[in-house]
C-alpha cells in the first residue's frame, strides 16, 4: 500500500524536472495528483505517464495551465479543484526559472520574474491553501528552495534571493501552522539532472561535481523521496525544517 494512498497533491512546476519527478513519486504511492504549469503539451505528456504509475483504479490525474505568479488564476484553479475534490492535503511549491546575469547588469525585468515566478508564486499557492487546510486540520506544505539559497552563487543574486525567501517563508509559517495540525517544510537540492542543467557545458558540470563529495550531479528520483517523507505521515513531527539533498556539498 502506497504511503499517499487517498491523499490529494498539488504539484506547481510538475511537468519537468523535479517537479515532474515528484508527481510520479506521489502516483506511485497512490496519491491523486494535480499538476500545475506553463507547458500544455509537457502536461498532457506527464498526466500519461502519471496514469501509468497508477495502480489503484480510482486515482485521478489533471494538468491545469496556470501562471503563477498570478494570483487570480491560482484562486481559480485552486477553487476549482477544491470544489472538485473535496480538499487538498498536499501541496509542493516546485515552480522555478533562472535570469542568471551579474548583478550591475540585471535588469529589473530579470529580477521581478524570478522573484514572482519562484517566490510570490508560494504566497499565492499557500495562501489559496491554508484556509482549507485550517480547516481540515491537517496539511503537508513543501517548498523546493536550493542550496543556492543558503550559500550564494556569482550571477544568481535574483534567483539566490527568492530561494532563501522561501526558506524565511517556510519557517514563519511552520510556526504559525503547527497548532493546527499542518506541516510546512523546504527541501534545498543541489545540482541535480535536469532541463535546469542541462545547458551547462561539461567543464561547468565537471567543475560542480568537485564541489559534491558524492562525486556525481543528483537524480531528480532522489529529490522525489525526500518529498515523499515530507508528504507522508511519517514526517509528522516534521516542521519548519530544511532538508539538504546535495550529496553533501554545503555540509
Amino acid at each position: 500500500m502506497g504511503v499517499l494512498k487517498g491523499k490529494r497533491a498539488l504539484v506547481t512546476g510538475g511537468t519537468s524536472g523535479l517537479g515532474r519527478q515528484i508527481a510520479l513519486a506521489f502516483a506511485e504511492e497512490g496519491a491523486h495528483v494535480a499538476v500545475i504549469g506553463m507547458n500544455r503539451e509537457r502536461g498532457r505528456e506527464v498526466v500519461e505517464r502519471l496514469q501509468e504509475k497508477c495502480d489503484l483504479p480510482d486515482q485521478q490525474f489533471l494538468f491545469e495551465s496556470v501562471d503563477v505568479s498570478k494570483k487570480p488564476q491560482v484562486n481559480e484553479v485552486v477553487d476549482r479543484l477544491l470544489a472538485e475534490w473535496g480538499g487538498i492535503e498536499i501541496l509542493v511549491n516546485c515552480a522555478g526559472i533562472t535570469r542568471d546575469t551579474l548583478f550591475m547588469k540585471m535588469a529589473e525585468e530579470d529580477w521581478d520574474q524570478v522573484i514572482d515566478t519562484n517566490l510570490k508564486s508560494v504566497y499565492n499557492l499557500c495562501h489559496a491553501l491554508v484556509r482549507p487546510m485550517i480547516k481540515a486540520r491537517y496539511g503537508k506544505i513543501i517548498n523546493i528552495s536550493s542550496v543556492i539559497g543558503l550559500t550564494g552563487n556569482p550571477g544568481q543574486v535574483n534567483y539566490a534571493a527568492s530561494k532563501l525567501g522561501m526558506v524565511g517563508f517556510s519557517r514563519s509559517l511552520a510556526k504559525e501552522l503547527a497548532p493546527r495540525n499542518i506541516n510546512v517544510n523546504c527541501i534545498a537540492p543541489g545540482f541535480f539532472e535536469t532541463p535546469m542543467t542541462a545547458s551547462l557545458t561539461d567543464e561547468q558540470k565537471e567543475r560542480i561535481i568537485k564541489k559534491v563529495p558524492m562525486g556525481r550531479l543528483g537524480e531528480p528520483k532522489e529529490i522525489a523521496h525526500a518529498a515523499v517523507f515530507l508528504a507522508s505521515d511519517r514526517s509528522d513531527y516534521i516542521t519548519g525544517q530544511v532538508l539538504t539533498v546535495d550529496g553533501g556539498m554545503i555540509a
